[in-house]
């Protein structure tokens, strides 16, 4: 029984929710949202028209002209792309949440029994686990026009592990966005001035070789760079451990400057 707790003049503050409960809340909002998508299968809309469009474009309107050829150009560009989507996909939490909040839902869910917290990590474990699909979508497309796979299933299962490791810290910067903006066409405006810059700077798409001496002292420093380094090497082969490990270490930095910054501006807006 969760104990309900009286103070010095007599009024009855929250329930306590235990950690065990509140991890049996987070699961049960995201089962919540991922359900949804049964009813409603537009949700995944942005993560399966983008990936698709992007895919097609890349390879045959600039794969000839940057590579020589559309199939070396894929076989390059599609852990890249896979990277930059991992990105942009993460507006879709921070519109969610921005839509959530101001339409009221979380003063509904306040309402209940829960803890305060599940909502939140809801939505970012529910928007986190749809990345899967994003990425099986690509490398099933991928696939079919060319992409070739070299390091076998454990290769696959290791891209997907680091790129849901860096989503879900990316989760934290779009929550932020989500809650500071006021309504959802500044979200969609700061979260695509943040995204659009750090993708396009990166090897995600082109050699950093081929790049001005002066860029690619970026590009070798940029999240983005090591993200899809490492998900080439472990889909194609390569260099995997240091832009890998670079990676979650990003991750991390990322999770630890922005996940208290979230949590609390929702405190403060919820």
């Amino acid at each position: 029984m969760t104990a309900i707790a009286q103070t010095a003049t007599g009024a009855v503050a929250a329930p306590r929710i235990s950690p065990s409960a509140t991890l049996r809340h987070t699961m049960t909002l995201s089962w919540r949202s991922l359900v949804q998508i049964k009813h409603n299968p537009m949700e995944l809309l942005d993560l399966s028209v983008q990936p698709v469009m992007f895919l097609l474009l890349f390879t045959y309107v600039f794969g000839g002209a940057i590579a020589g050829s559309t199939g070396d150009y894929l076989q390059f560009a599609l852990p890249g792309l896979v990277a930059q989507n991992m990105l942009f996909a993460s507006m879709t939490t921070a519109v969610g949440l921005n839509t959530d909040i101001t339409k009221g839902v979380f003063d509904r869910l306040r309402s209940l029994p829960i803890a305060r917290s599940a909502p939140l990590a809801g939505r970012i474990v529910a928007d986190t686990l749809k990345q899967v699909w994003a990425f099986a979508l690509f490398l099933g497309l991928g696939l079919v026009l060319g992409f070739r796979v070299h390091t076998g299933l454990l290769g696959v299962a290791g891209a997907l592990a680091v790129l849901l490791a860096f989503a879900l810290a990316m989760s934290w910067v779009a929550v932020l966005v989500g809650l500071r903006a006021s309504d959802q066409e500044k979200v969609q405006i700061l979260m695509f001035s943040l995204m659009m810059p750090i993708t396009f700077t990166s090897n995600a798409f082109v050699r950093t070789d081929t790049m001005p001496s002066w860029l690619q002292k970026w590009v070798e420093v940029n999240p983005v760079s090591h993200l899809s380094d490492a998900v080439r090497g472990l889909l194609s082969g390569g260099p995997v451990a240091s832009h890998a490990g670079i990676s979650l270490l990003w991750a991390v930095g990322i999770a630890v400057v922005f996940a208290p910054l979230s949590i609390r501006a929702f405190r403060n807006r919820v």
